[in-house]
């Protein structure tokens, strides 16, 4: 089955999931959700999560009250105006340090993708029911392709559908002001859409056309996942055709030496 997209989307959040604590079982409570809602999922269904949502299960914070900055987190620190403590657990979420400013400190994460902080968060950061000084800080997924093919397969074999999974967080971009949802971890939907070869209106073949196709589902998600206090840490995005497959975010990294920003 050739990749398609309808004509019309649905974008469709889950409601009633909670604020998670570690060891949560996510998919469980994501089937709960589902069913609560009435949501039936279909082929092709692309399910997007929260990589928030996701890290909370995991148990992905961190007590910066807790971290001892070394020489390089407090150089860095200095420069950017941020926490010394922030700023060492953002250099071992990293391969290295892209750029650095005041209040911007861009880095290559550890699993190959560029962006600030190496997506290390303190909002909607608090462990639940756990005793620390704080302030905290939240990672990202420790493997967000695997916490996908998780997700995927747990959804997969209680549904009996042949759907897609997206781990989903808020980058901004060198090029443009704002952040956009994108793409962190991807299974049984293919992250990339390669058209080249495809022919246009004019019967002119196209040669450069590649879409980020992980990307675009993760950023139609962002607009009802919301930023803040909305709750909606999961959403179903319904009218995408593909052929379920071993796919991973990979596929959307630009090498080291072609990426201009890094």
């Amino acid at each position: 089955m050739p990749i398609s997209c309808a004509a019309k989307l649905e974008v469709i959040a889950v409601p009633g999931i909670p604020v998670l604590r570690a060891m949560d079982d996510l998919p469980a409570i994501v089937l709960r959700a589902i069913g609560r809602a009435g949501i039936d999922l279909l082929d092709g269904d692309v399910v997007v999560v929260a990589s928030k949502a996701v890290s909370r299960a995991e148990g992905r914070f961190v007590d910066l009250s807790t971290v001892k900055p070394s020489a390089r987190a407090r150089e860095l620190a200095r420069q950017t105006g941020k926490d010394d403590r922030l700023v060492e657990v953002i250099l071992g979420e990293s391969l290295g340090v892209s750029r650095a400013s005041r209040d911007v400190l861009i880095v290559r994460h550890n699993k190959g993708f560029v962006c600030a902080n190496a997506g290390v968060d303190l909002s909607n950061a608090e462990p639940e029911g756990v005793r620390g000084k704080g302030p905290w800080a939240l990672l990202l997924p420790r493997d967000p392709d695997a916490s996908a093919e998780s997700m995927r397969g747990a959804l997969a074999a209680a549904t009996g559908a042949r759907i897609g999974v997206i781990v989903s967080d808020s980058f901004g971009r060198p090029f443009r002001l704002g952040s956009v949802g994108t793409a962190v971890g991807v299974a049984g939907v293919p992250a990339l859409w390669d058209m080249r070869g495809e022919a246009d209106l004019f019967e002119r073949k196209l040669e450069h056309t590649v879409t980020a196709l992980a990307d675009q589902i993760a950023a139609a998600a962002d607009l009802v996942a919301g930023q803040g206090a909305e709750r909606r840490a999961v959403v179903v995005v319904r009218g995408v055709s593909f052929d379920v497959g071993v796919h991973r975010v990979g596929e959307l990294l630009r090498p080291a030496d072609e990426d201009l920003y890094a």
